[in-house]
């Protein structure tokens, strides 16, 4: 797990979106694609946090922000899932500041409401 280099890591989160997106394809609540990435996940022996919440530290004071990351993949990886007419910048800037704010290094935005699913994927690295 620890040591997979990050580039692996998302190709294989891109992977297991692109099956869950063969089998289910476009038009679903983003809850469901959620429920079959983690299973998909799951069976490539992947570990993943779903609605994981981010916990921001304030004047040196932790407090509980409400923030949840859709996944977080082997506490790594923040994966954004959306089922959405076309990607906004302002869900590019949701993404990057939850990198920021937890600290992570590389996110993935994935939109399921496409025809192809390279074309609904976003690769940020912070």
């Amino acid at each position: 797990g620890k040591f997979m280099k990050q580039d692996e890591l998302t190709s294989r989160i891109i992977c297991a979106a692109i099956n869950v997106h063969r089998e289910l394809g476009p038009g679903l609540l983003e809850s469901v694609y959620e429920t079959w990435l983690a299973a998909e996940l799951k069976s490539k022996s992947l570990s993943f946090k779903r609605q994981a919440p981010v916990d921001l530290v304030y004047r040196g004071e932790k407090i509980e922000s409400g923030l949840r990351l859709d996944m977080l993949v082997e506490d790594d990886v923040i994966v954004e899932l959306k089922s959405v007419e076309s990607l906004l910048p302002i869900h590019i800037a949701q993404l990057l500041s939850y990198l920021k704010l937890s600290n992570k290094k590389c996110g993935l935005l994935i939109n399921f409401n496409v025809e192809l699913l390279k074309n609904g994927l976003v690769r940020l690295v912070n």
